[in-house]
């Protein structure tokens, strides 16, 4: 069982000199190698993963005696990936980084010209922000426009309802006169 856990050993030690030596060149490739290198390793960090999970297992049948060495290398190596894994991080966000200058156009010697677009685009905000402000005021005009229309025809609606509860009252007491004075008309 040792025998398998010291194979997996071995490649796991192969694969993260590979990892780290590809991780160190990745600032230095074209961009072009560098989107293809970033791939690359992303898949070596997977296999390297799918090999400590295999230690893991090849420790955990190990008889409980003699597990401890076992477990102390197996901490080292998740460590030891770990550290991969924030390097390769670290590696991507320069990656990207560069990525980003390189489609902003940055290449550090128009600095005047940066400062003219940054100054036009300050000024564009400026003027959409004043635009968004004017745009807000009018619609918590047409808010409180709202509001009070319907405040009115809430009021309007009360006043019609009253007025036609009026007129059936009214239309009930005529009917009641009208039959009284029929009845008076009759006697």
């Amino acid at each position: 069982m040792s025998s398998d856990f010291e194979g997996y050993e071995q490649d796991f030690a192969v694969l993260t000199a590979e990892i780290t030596g590809k991780i160190a060149r990745v600032p230095r490739l074209p961009p072009d190698e560098k989107k293809q290198m970033v791939a690359n390793v992303e898949k070596q960090l997977e296999e390297a993963k799918e090999l400590l999970e295999q230690m893991d297992l090849e420790v955990r049948e190990i008889p409980p005696q003699s597990r401890g060495m076992y477990s102390n290398r197996m901490r080292s190596y998740k460590q030891e990936m770990g550290k991969l894994e924030t390097d390769f991080r670290r590696s991507r966000i320069a990656y990207s980084d560069e990525v980003r200058n390189e489609l902003l156009g940055d290449d550090g010697n128009s600095s005047e010209n940066q400062r003219a677009h940054l100054l036009d685009n300050t000024e564009r905000l400026e003027r959409s922000s004043r635009r968004l402000e004017a745009g807000y005021q009018i619609a918590v005009e047409t808010e409180q426009i709202g509001q009070e229309m319907l405040e009115n025809l809430s009021h309007d609606r009360e006043k019609i309802q009253r007025a036609r509860e009026r007129l059936r009252e009214t239309d009930a007491n005529l009917g009641k006169s009208s039959r009284v004075l029929t009845g008076m008309l009759r006697r």
